[in-house]
Order: structure tokens, then C-alpha cells, then sequence
């Protein structure tokens, strides 16, 4: 297994975990704005 390969595994997750993250807090902003009306 290259470097190059494992770079981009790596990349990928980091990626993964952000959007996951963004959209996790994304979720509950709009949960907490939507119930309070």
C-alpha cells in the first residue's frame, strides 16, 4: 500500500467526518428552530 493511497484514506475520512459533523449540527439547529414555533 503506497503513501499516496493511504493519503487519500485518510483525506476521505476526514472529509466523511466533516460533512457528517456539519450536517449532525446543521440538523439540530434546524430541529431547535423549527420546534420553538
Amino acid at each position: 500500500m503506497s503513501i499516496h493511497a493511504l493519503e487519500l484514506i485518510f483525506t476521505g475520512l476526514i472529509v466523511a467526518v466533516a460533512v457528517a459533523v456539519a450536517w449532525f449540527a446543521g440538523y439540530v439547529v434546524y430541529k431547535l428552530y423549527t420546534g420553538q414555533r
